[in-house]
């Protein structure tokens, strides 16, 4: 029992730690010319969740917010796998197609936040590879 309410804890903190990540990034980018959009955006058919869609000028960014309380474990931007990819590549594919947004105008983007005081925000543009950002 006490290793489940440890495990629950442990979560729990990892989970604010996120929202908390979250929250600075769309601040940062709002303060940076981006108007959002959505947030927590899912796929209706599930499976798939982009942390923050906005737009930046005539640019649609999807983009995936990776938070760490330190940089003690490396760049909180390592933690992008190829399924994550393919998870942005299917929101960024859905949303486009909802709202209209021609595909080359359809960027994938990186906030990541590391919680020090004050907290370090950084900002990577386009962070899927061309090849990996095939038309729909």
């Amino acid at each position: 029992m006490i290793g489940k309410v440890f495990d629950g804890l442990r979560y729990a903190k990892h989970r604010n730690a996120g929202r908390r990540g979250e929250d600075l990034a769309h601040r940062f980018l709002r303060r940076n010319g981006f108007t959002i959009v959505a947030r927590n955006y899912r796929l209706a058919a599930g499976g798939a969740e982009a942390d923050l869609i906005a737009w930046e000028g005539d640019t649609l960014a999807i983009v995936e917010v990776k938070s760490r309380e330190s940089g003690e474990h490396g760049p909180p931007e390592r933690a992008i796998n190829d399924e994550k990819r393919r998870h942005l590549l299917r929101v960024a594919r859905e949303y486009s197609r909802k709202c209209g947004a021609d595909w080359r105008a359809v960027r994938m983007d990186v906030v990541t936040v590391i919680l020090s005081d004050p907290p370090e925000i950084t900002l990577f543009r386009g962070a899927l590879s061309a090849q990996e950002r095939r038309a729909p």
